[in-house]
């Protein structure tokens, strides 16, 4: 029997069955995916194989097996293994939620956010949340933003999440997908959900006043059938966003605004750090690629990649 995981605990999988019965599933012995090292072999939004077993009067479910993915996202975990956790697989969209305050989204963590999200070919919109809490010297610095990630080819649009009328357009964009929400603690990631189906009622963080970080309420990401048709999953938030499984030689390759310029350098092996006669660094110059994007794009390229601790400084 078939199944889509629809929550991961660690240890129990809730599994939503082709039947739409939802069931607990823990897994058979030690499951281990092929050429992928992680913390979670299973993640919301898995296909998986299931089998019965009986204990006492009742069915006990097992997962055997878990079906090839189409994509699925990653990030460092964090403890000293090299290990890596997977957020959630099988995305048609995911939806970044940024705040300029209470709390900031450093450019630096969209820009790795979105890096990720390229290198497994995952479409992305930016949400910018609480944009009725912005003062004119903000609101710049919002349109701003907008602009650098609107000329990459990111759509980019102003909500705020408790505002039924700023997040209509979701609807139509979500239904009968599996999209995932995503983004700093704090940043509105369950309010948004709550407004685009309230029937889910989920519980909504507080904002610590102390860093004005939010506080985890989700801990584990959650895939949630939604009334209009499809699945949302909401994910715990992140508040360092490492990349693994990447080359630093291919990072360029997950910056659309580099890619066109690929081949074009002095050197078919440049690096677009140090070299001569460097596309890349020349768009930089002349300002058709933004001077932002190409600081992380360095910040990337001269980071330790062993550290598990990495976090996302960008002032």
């Amino acid at each position: 029997m078939q199944g889509l995981v629809i929550k991961s605990t660690g240890k129990w999988y809730k599994v939503l069955l082709e039947s739409n019965t939802t069931v607990n599933a823990t897994i058979k012995g030690k499951l281990r995916l092929k050429g992928i090292k992680t913390t979670n072999p299973i993640a919301a939004g898995d296909i998986v194989d299931l089998i019965t077993k009986k204990s006492g009067d009742e069915d006990q479910f097992v997962i055997q097996a878990v079906r090839d993915r189409t994509n699925y996202l990653v990030r460092k975990s964090t403890n000293l293994s090299k290990q890596m956790q997977i957020i959630a697989a099988n995305i048609d969209r995911v939806y970044l939620v940024a705040t300029l305050k209470s709390p900031v989204t450093q450019i630096a963590f969209i820009d790795r956010f979105i890096v990720a999200a390229e290198s497994f070919r995952i479409p992305t919109t930016i949400l910018f949340n609480k944009t009725d809490l912005y003062p004119s010297k903000e609101l710049k610095q919002l349109e701003a933003l907008i602009k650098i990630y609107s000329h990459i080819g990111y759509p980019c649009h102003k909500i705020v999440a408790e505002d039924e009328k700023t997040v209509a357009f979701m609807r139509e964009e979500i239904k009968n997908k599996k999209v995932m929400i995503s983004g700093n603690s704090g940043v509105g990631k369950t309010t948004l959900v709550n407004t685009l189906d309230p029937n889910l009622n989920l519980r909504v963080g507080e904002i610590s006043s102390a860093h004005e970080q939010g506080k985890h309420t989700t801990t584990f990401s959650e895939m949630h059938a939604l009334n209009s048709g499809g699945f949302i999953i909401d994910t715990p938030g992140i508040r360092a966003f490492g990349l693994v499984d990447l080359e630093k030689e291919h990072y360029a390759h997950y910056f659309p605004e580099m890619r066109d310029l690929l081949g074009k350098c002095k050197f078919h092996n440049c690096l677009h750090v140090e070299e001569p006669n460097c596309a890349i660094k020349s768009a930089v110059q002349d300002g058709d690629i933004f001077e932002t994007r190409y600081i992380t794009y360095l910040q990337l390229m001269n980071e330790d990649k062993t550290d598990p601790y990495r976090r996302n400084e960008f002032k």
